[in-house]
């Protein structure tokens, strides 16, 4: 004979709290998810924990002051690409807006998604770190054995000059990690005319 079910007072307030348990873990699962882009569109808006800013126009005047921006290039384990810049280092006056080339390859024989991730040392020149269009914001597709140029377009705003944490800095390094990544949404679709288009290499090669 099967046993009754339990609907003592007791044991409904044990399946309500299991219940609301139950809730929290996949509400706490579902915010664990949504706080890495959060995080990071918070982090390049700010410059906080050394990412760079995003800009939308160059600055209106140029220092004669200069800094070396160093050109550091990476690629995590599972990604079958080579990743270098084009030069290791650059001068660049303060204000003045700069154009720098990655080269990156696919070794592997079949096509293969990238997204790179971006930091700035030290971590006081990220808020005055600004890109303007870079390889980064998007995902990038190569072909087996494709190689192409990555453009990254920056300046360092002259503010830093007046920046108490950061008047002192005289170099600064630009560093990319390239990581597997699944095909956008958009992937495969036809290009909308009204949509700006990912920044493009200056060149490519097989």
């Amino acid at each position: 004979m099967a046993a009754k079910p339990d609907n003592s007072p007791q044991s409904k307030r044990h399946r309500t709290v299991a219940i609301w348990c139950a809730v929290l873990v996949a509400v706490m699962v579902g915010m664990a998810y949504a706080a890495v882009p959060l995080y990071r569109l918070f982090c390049q808006v700010t410059g906080f924990d050394g990412t760079p800013r995003i800009a939308t126009a160059p600055p209106t005047k140029v220092l004669d002051r200069t800094v070396t921006v160093r050109f550091d290039a990476n690629v995590a384990p599972g990604l079958p690409w080579r990743f270098q810049p084009d030069q290791t280092t650059t001068k660049v006056k303060l204000g003045e807006t700069t154009l720098a080339f990655y080269r990156v390859t696919n070794t592997s024989d079949h096509p293969q998604w990238g997204m790179a991730t971006f930091n700035v040392f030290p971590e006081q020149a990220a808020p005055f770190f600004d890109k303007l269009q870079c390889f980064c914001f998007t995902e990038q597709l190569l072909q087996p054995g494709e190689s192409q140029e990555m453009p990254v377009s920056f300046f360092v705003d002259p503010q830093i000059v007046a920046d108490k944490d950061a008047f002192w800095i005289e170099h600064i390094t630009l560093s990319y990690t390239f990581y597997p990544a699944a095909p956008p949404k958009s992937a495969g679709k036809a290009p909308d005319p009204a949509t700006p288009q990912a920044v493009q290499g200056k060149g490519q090669a097989g």
